[in-house]
């Protein structure tokens, strides 16, 4: 097959590459502009658990503070932190060792307290960075001890504990 051919071929193959990833991002737009549609709020009588239910958060927080075991590296309030019966995520991400789903999102979203604020950066790929370490969640391990102490905690099989008389 002659150079001249089998350049024609390439460019060919290039072009049609190209017109199938525009057809697809076209395709793809309206998908995606779909999920960016006004929010619409759940019946009153949930919005009301709802409520009820991030008092009840409010006030588990509140208390884990206290005994030292929730140190959020987020502004807002993290349900998996205090489900999962605190976290320190502070002192995750001074170790690198990653963090929660909830503080990812936060983090990416803006959501860091001033003081996390400060230490926070973009690398080369859009990765968010602490200190200068690309900030991760936690790994498969961790989540499900976190997920055992999740499950332990929500059954009421810790408060039975504590409840029970000792011997």
């Amino acid at each position: 097959m002659p150079p001249s051919l089998k350049f024609a071929g390439a460019v060919s193959c290039l072009i049609l590459a190209f017109g199938a990833g525009v057809s697809w991002q076209k395709a793809m737009v309206p998908q995606i502009a779909a999920q960016d549609e006004q929010f619409q709020a759940p019946s009153e009588d949930t919005v009301k658990k709802i409520v009820v239910a991030y008092d009840s958060l409010r006030a588990a927080m509140e208390g884990l503070k206290q005994e030292q075991r929730y140190v959020p590296a987020t502004k807002s309030l993290n349900p998996y932190g205090v489900i999962v019966g605190g976290l320190d995520v502070v002192s995750d991400l001074e170790s690198g060792r990653g963090v929660d789903p909830y503080t990812f999102a936060a983090l990416y979203s803006g959501d860091a307290t001033d003081e996390i604020a400060t230490h926070l950066t973009k690398d080369e790929e859009g990765r968010l960075m602490y200190k200068n370490r690309v900030i991760r969640m936690y790994p498969i391990s961790r989540f499900k001890k976190l997920e055992g102490q999740r499950i332990s905690l929500t059954s009421g099989k810790a408060a039975a504990a504590e409840a029970a008389p000792e011997n």
